[in-house]
């Protein structure tokens, strides 16, 4: 029965794929064995890789990641760590200001012994029986082909490899203090380079963002029997291995010997995470008619409330995992783990490893199933679109969280904190994203979002940029087409692209279709630049009959323009400016307040004018955008309050 559910699985995920736009994707299919040495933290492992080049090119040479030798001195990491510690951000007027560096690297990677260096090496590599010519450089690993791969066919790569685990630095890695787990083991094996329709993607592991092919995993660890394991992919031996994973009533008889081996598998994903830790506590949750939630965490202090933290976690996921869905689209695996471990919050397929059980990170890494997992852009390109628009989902999530928890415990004052409303104040579920977008505009140090993920000159900028600037891109399209326009671009991105790994065209392209509007120029200006938006209320005046208002540009970015204007008979009403390279204009949004549409701002002209049909005497406040949605850098000239 496991087995037909598993090809069914297979079959609809095949299906998903193909029922979308024809952007042709490589293939991959991983079969791999592995045995873990935890006295010496080194393993060793074989690896067939089925490779199916669907491209129209003929490939003369493959690259693979192999990712911790990154964690050796002088790596490119480290070298690039140290040098971002001579920068001191927010330095000056006094100021000491603090390195720039990631502070869970800082120079520890120079500073590793032999025996807490990470690294990963090739022994042999084969195609189709024959050995091929590999040439190690670093993190990655170049192989020329004897001979070429041709379009639309397959090959086989058969290989043997070794790894030492290093002493946790960055997402992978052993025996993090933070937390006491063992082994976080990500980014841990041979991984093929992606090669699309811009070619082969052999990016070094610097610092960030990954890009991976979609494939089938079948994996073997076998490890000391005590270890506890969770991570991507089904376990196919439950039964035999226990630890909570076995159907309930099943009596667990594992085989003799100090190993044990846990068989997992995985369907149409681009990568898998495991981690392992002998003290690994496991809460199971069934979501109904949907994947099961599992938790593994460590309580190395036995502390009362890191369980209590962690069962609400697992109950949390199924509270919002329906919103999701609505929200974003199907989840289409039949599992999702939550697991203790890593240097923070860090996704990958079916699983995350979270450094404690906070609802915000959890949410966070589980909505990049979506616009990493399933969407797949390439990150290091397109890092505002992973971490931006997962930021952005997360924040939805965590809102509906707490009202649905204000709603069913009224009186719990925690959770009625958490969905306090203050129209004063910018959209409350991104706050912090506005307020450190404004914070970077200040800093003079914002870098446009094109930039490599890598490449940009400060990880203050990269940070506050792809998150934050990422996020506010969605609440400020909802403001240009329509919220609910916005959501449904969402969802129709989600549905023409998963599994397609789109790019920035693909998806303005998908907004374009669903707001028929034109927005290439809102990716040119908030993506493409570091232009800002600034308006404000100029100067009014009056001809006796109606009233003139006159509003200005200061930015350099245009944008469409909503003005609140308040009456003294205490009645409202929108004055609605689109802008003109929209060719189109939002519905409007608000049914309870009248909307007066008036001609496209040409963004050549500085000053727009526009007449209403009352005095100005009538009138008792404008505010331009009253929802705060537009990332305006300066509110102060948007309001006007007048007192006759």
């Amino acid at each position: 029965m496991k087995k037909t559910l598993f090809s069914l699985a297979l079959i609809t995920l095949s299906c998903v794929a193909l029922a979308q736009p024809d952007r042709w994707q490589q293939r991959v299919k991983y079969t791999m064995n592995v045995k873990m040495d935890v006295s010496t933290n080194r393993f060793s492992g074989t690896e067939v890789l089925q490779y199916s080049n669907n491209s129209p090119d003929t490939l003369y040479r493959v690259f693979y990641h192999l990712y911790w030798n990154a964690f050796q001195p002088k790596s490119m990491m480290d070298e690039h760590s140290r040098e971002l510690g001579k920068l001191l951000i927010g330095a000056g007027r006094g100021a000491q200001g603090q390195p720039d560096w990631d502070g869970r690297v800082k120079d520890r990677i120079l500073n590793l012994k032999p025996d807490e260096i990470g690294y990963e090496h090739v022994q042999s590599l084969k195609m189709n029986g024959v050995a091929q010519q590999i040439k190690e450089e670093e993190t990655i690993l170049e192989v020329k082909l004897s001979k070429p791969i041709l379009p639309r066919t397959t090959v086989v790569f058969d290989l043997a490899f070794e790894a030492q685990v290093p002493l946790q630095v960055r997402r992978s890695g052993r025996d993090n203090p933070m937390t006491g787990v063992r082994y976080s083991m990500s980014q841990w094996y041979p991984k093929i380079c992606e090669f699309d329709y811009e070619g082969w993607h052999p990016t070094p592991y610097v610092a960030r963002e990954f890009y991976g092919v979609w494939g089938d995993y079948d994996v073997k660890f076998s490890i000391d029997k005590t270890y506890i394991l969770g991570g991507t992919g089904y376990l196919v031996n439950a039964n035999q291995v226990g630890y909570g994973y076995e159907n309930p009533g099943t009596k667990v008889q594992r085989p003799s010997g100090d190993l044990l081996t846990w068989h997992f598998i995985a369907p149409n994903v681009h990568d898998f995470m495991w981690a392992a830790d002998p003290n690994y506590i496991h809460l199971v949750r069934q979501v109904p008619n949907g994947p099961t939630i599992h938790v593994l965490y460590k309580n190395k202090n036995n502390d009362a409330k890191q369980d209590t933290l962690w069962n609400t976690l697992a109950d949390a996921a199924l509270i919002v995992l329906p919103y999701m869905e609505k929200s974003f689209g199907k989840y289409p695996y039949k599992q999702y783990s939550f697991i203790h471990g890593g240097d923070g919050g860090m996704e990958y397929p079916m699983s995350t490893l979270l450094v404690g059980p906070g609802l915000g990170g959890a949410f966070h890494e589980w909505m990049h199933s979506w616009y990493q997992g399933m969407l797949g852009t390439n990150e290091s390109m397109y890092a505002w679109m992973d971490e931006g628009f997962t930021t952005y989902a997360e924040s939805l999530v965590s809102a509906y969280y707490y009202d649905y928890m204000a709603k069913k415990f009224p009186g719990n004052a925690g959770y009625r904190d958490m969905v306090k409303r203050d129209k004063a104040q910018l959209p409350l579920h991104l706050y912090s994203s506005y307020s450190g977008y404004f914070y970077l505009v200040k800093s003079g140090l914002e870098e446009p979002l094109t930039t490599h993920a890598d490449h940009f000159i400060t990880n203050f900028a990269y940070s506050i940029g792809s998150y934050s600037k990422g996020a506010i891109f969605l609440e400020q399209l909802g403001y240009i087409v329509g919220d609910e326009v916005r959501d449904r671009i969402l969802q129709e991105y989600y549905r023409e692209w998963r599994f397609k790994h789109p790019n920035a065209s693909d998806f303005m392209r998908v907004a374009e279709k669903v707001s028929g509007m034109k927005l290439d120029w809102y990716k040119e200006y908030w993506i493409g630049t570091t232009k800002t938006i600034d308006y404000s209320i100029d100067s009014l005046w009056e001809d006796g009959v109606k009233s003139y208002i006159r509003l200005k540009c200061l930015g350099k970015m245009p944008m469409p323009i909503d003005v609140e204007v308040h009456y003294k008979d205490s009645s409202r009403e929108i004055a609605y400016i689109p802008q003109y390279f929209m060719f189109g204009e939002k519905p409007a949004e608000f049914s309870q307040i009248p909307r007066i549409v008036f001609d496209a701002w040409k963004w050549t002209s500085p000053t727009y004018v526009f007449a209403l049909s009352h005095r100005l005497t009538d009138i008792v406040s404008l505010e331009i955008d009253p929802t705060q949605r537009m990332a305006d850098i300066d509110r102060k000239n948007d309001k006007l309050d007048l007192k006759w």
